[in-house]
């Protein structure tokens, strides 16, 4: 059970877990071991909301597919069980930031005193600028 808040959850039987070989260097064992994780969860029909699965499937993620399978894949350790570990937590981390509403930005205006300082303080640095010039050098 992967649990997400404190009403929601994921039965393991929803998620896909393969150990597969890692990539990169790793010396005479890595041609031995499979211990980085292939995560595969189908968002469309797994036990989530519908909310959330809006929300998911509407996400701009490279780790979601166009048929709705979110896909983790955890390297970075050299166990198996601290990669498969991993891969849950980016998992729930995932389901999770859909749940963050963001405020809406309200559009303002810059103030008189606030343009009056920002015009002075350009004044000052070209002031500054041009005290650097070749022609005061004597």
């Amino acid at each position: 059970m992967l649990q997400i808040s404190g009403q929601l959850s994921i039965p393991d039987n929803e998620v896909e877990v393969y150990a597969i070989r890692a990539q990169g260097a790793g010396g005479q064992n890595v041609n031995k071991v499979s211990s980085a994780i292939h995560l595969r969860f189908d968002i469309n029909t797994s036990s989530l909301p519908e909310f959330y699965k809006e929300k998911l499937l509407a996400l701009n993620d490279q780790r979601i597919s166009k048929d709705g399978v979110i896909v983790i894949k955890a390297q970075q350790y050299r166990t198996q069980e601290k990669n498969k570990e991993d891969a849950y937590s980016r998992l729930q981390d995932l389901i999770k930031s859909v749940t963050i509403s963001h405020k809406k930005r309200k559009a303002t205006k810059p103030t008189k005193g606030s343009k009056l300082k920002r015009l002075d303080s350009k004044t000052r640095q070209g002031q500054l600028k041009a005290l650097r010039g070749k022609s005061n050098i004597q």
